[in-house]
C-alpha cells in the first residue's frame, strides 16, 4: 500500500483503463442521440484532435522532466527522505499527470475512429479535455513552485507525523506517567525464537490485529523483538514465542510483518522527527549555510512533540480484552522522541543565534505547556543547550542574546512564554 501511494504509474494505468471503457460508451451515445452542435467538418475535427494530441503530450513530457528536476533539487537541499514520503504522494501531481495521460489516450483513439461520420460528443469531450489540461498545467506549475518551498515541505512532513501519532498513540495523557516499559511476566518455558527469512530490509509496519488474533487462540505471549523502523538482516531474531505460543506457525508469523528498503511514516511516529531533524542539520551544514529554514524545521518539531507530549505513549505490552499480555511490542517513549529532536539540531546549531534562540523558546514552552513528567528529559536538554552556549560565545553581549527565547529565532522577543494550546 505505501509503495502504492508514492508510484507514479499507478494513476496513469487507471486513467488508460477508463479511456478504454469510456470511449466506446461515447461513440454509441452519440449515434443513438445524434447531436449536431459544433458545426465542425472531418478536418476541423481531425486538427482538434491533434492539437490534443500535440499539447497534453507536451504537458506530460514538461510534467515529468521538470518533476525529475525539482526532486533532485529538493532532495539536496531538504533531505532525500521527502522523496517517497512527501513528493511522489502529492494528489496533484499524481492527478495532474493522470489527467494528461487520459486526455492523449482518447484523443489518439478519436482521430484513429474518425473516419465519415463526426462524433459531435466525442469531439466536444475531447475539446474539453483539451481544456482542462491547459489550465491544469498552468496551475501545477504554480503548485509545484509553492510546494517544493522549504516551508510547504515541512508543513507537510509535520502534517503527516500528525497522523502518525493519532495511530499511534490514540489516547490522551492523563496526571500519571506512563506506563512502564517494562517486560510483563513471562511464561519461564518453553520458549522459541523465530527468525527473519527474507532480505535484509527495514520494519515498516506488523498487523498487530491478525498477531493479537493468533496468539489470543493459542493463550501464550509473542515478543516482537525488532521495533518499526528498525533494520534487520536475514536469520536475525524477529519473534520470541513464550509459553504455548511455541506452537503458531513461522510463517504465518511472519506474515505479519511488512519490509521495506526505506521507512515510511504509516506506524513509525519516530520518522517524521527524523526527517525534521534532517532537514534542520541540512540547512545548519557549511555547504548550505541556511539557518532560517532549520528554524522551520524546529517549528514543527516544537508542534509535533506539544502532541505528543499530551498523549498517554503504551507500554511495551499490548493486552487482550480480559487484560493479559498477548503482543510485547517496543514503541518510542518521550525521552526517545525529545532525543532525535533536539541532540543533532542543538550540536550543530547553538553556534547560530537564531537556532539557539529559537530552541530555547521551544523547551520554555514545552516545559510550561506539558504535564510535570515530561519535564525531566527538556530541563536536560535545556542545560545542555545553556552549557554549549558558554563553551561557544565569547562575547558576554552575545551570550546574553543568545540565551533569549524567541520564537522566531531573531525577530522581536519580549521573553514571554505562551502556554496556550
Amino acid at each position: 500500500t505505501s509503495y502504492l501511494r508514492s508510484a507514479l504509474w499507478v494513476d496513469p494505468i487507471i486513467s488508460i483503463v477508463l479511456v478504454l471503457a469510456i470511449a466506446p460508451v461515447l461513440r454509441v451515445l452519440d449515434a443513438w442521440l445524434e447531436w449536431r452542435f459544433l458545426g465542425l467538418g472531418i478536418s476541423g475535427v481531425r486538427s482538434l484532435y491533434q492539437t490534443v494530441i500535440t499539447f497534453s503530450l507536451s504537458f506530460l513530457v514538461f510534467t515529468f522532466s521538470s518533476m525529475l528536476v525539482a526532486i533532485q533539487v529538493a532532495g539536496g537541499q531538504l533531505t532525500p527522505r521527502i522523496i517517497a514520503t512527501t513528493l511522489l504522494r502529492d494528489n496533484v501531481v499524481r492527478y495532474s499527470v493522470a489527467l494528461f495521460v487520459f486526455t492523449l489516450i482518447f484523443a489518439i483513439i478519436a482521430l484513429d475512429r474518425l473516419e465519415t461520420v463526426v462524433h459531435d460528443i466525442v469531439a466536444f469531450v475531447t475539446a474539453v479535455l483539451g481544456i482542462a489540461c491547459m489550465a491544469t498545467f498552468l496551475f501545477l506549475i504554480d503548485y509545484a513552485a509553492r510546494l517544493l518551498r522549504p516551508v510547504s515541505i515541512l508543513a507537510r512532513v509535520g502534517d503527516e507525523g500528525l497522523a502518525v501519532i493519532d495511530a499511534v498513540y490514540p489516547r490522551a495523557a492523563g496526571d500519571t506517567p506512563d506506563l512502564a516499559t517494562v517486560h510483563p511476566a513471562l511464561p519461564d518455558s518453553p520458549r522459541r525464537m523465530v527468525h527473519h527469512a527474507g532480505p535484509s530490509e527495514i520494519v515498516v509496519a506488523i498487523d498487530l490485529a491478525t498477531l493479537m488474533r493468533r496468539v489470543r487462540r493459542s493463550g501464550g505471549v509473542i515478543e516482537f523483538v525488532p521495533q518499526v523502523g528498525d533494520f534487520v538482516a536475514t536469520d536475525e531474531p524477529l519473534f520470541a514465542l513464550h509459553g504455548d505460543a511455541v506452537s503458531l506457525d513461522d510463517d504465518a508469523l511472519r506474515a505479519t510483518v511488512a519490509f521495506s528498503r526505506e521507512r515510511t511514516m504509516e506506524q513509525d511516529p519516530l520518522f517524521a522527527f527524523r526527517i525534521l531533524a534532517d532537514v534542520g542539520l541540512k540547512a545548519l551544514s557549511p555547504a548550505i549555510n541556511d539557518p532560517t529554514t532549520a528554524v522551520l524545521a524546529i517549528d514543527q518539531i516544537h508542534r509535533l512533540l506539544r502532541v505528543v507530549g499530551k498523549r498517554r505513549l503504551r507500554g511495551e505490552a499490548v493486552r487482550d480484552a480480559a487484560g493479559h499480555p498477548r503482543v510485547i511490542l517496543r514503541t518510542p517513549n518521550w525521552e526517545d522522541f525529545v532525543l532525535l529532536s533536539c541532540t543533532e539540531i542543538r550540536s550543530y546549531g547553538a553556534g547560530n543565534v537564531e537556532v539557539a534562540r529559537r530552541l530555547r523558546m521551544m523547551f520554555d514552552n514545552l516545559i510550561a505547556s506539558l504535564p510535570a513528567y515530561r519535564h525531566q528529559a527538556l530541563d536536560e536538554e535545556r542545560r545542555r543547550l545553556e552549557r554549549m552556549l558558554d563553551a561557544l560565545y565569547v562575547v558576554p553581549e552575545d551570550l546574553a542574546l543568545a540565551r533569549l527565547p524567541d520564537s522566531q529565532g531573531l525577530g522581536g522577543s519580549s521573553g514571554s512564554i505562551s502556554t496556550a494550546g
